[in-house]
């Protein structure tokens, strides 16, 4: 996911693809034990965009706090 696309999302819907994110990261972790994951460098896709929803998500949530 591109960084764009997250900033023009609202809280909820960065906590819907958040949660999204890590079911996938949990499915690949799994498939990636039981020898069945064929494209590795999803792993660090999903990772690092788990990152970024984390950190627009924290941005977003202390510019509320602000007002």
């Amino acid at each position: 996911m591109k960084v764009e696309e997250l900033k023009d999302k609202n809280i909820e819907q960065l906590e819907s693809s958040f949660k999204e994110l890590k079911k996938e990261a949990f499915n690949l972790r799994f498939q990636k034990a039981n020898g069945q994951l064929e494209n590795t460098s999803r792993v660090r896709i999903v990772r690092r965009s788990v990152a970024r929803v984390m950190t627009l998500i924290k941005q977003k949530s202390e510019k509320v706090m602000e007002r």
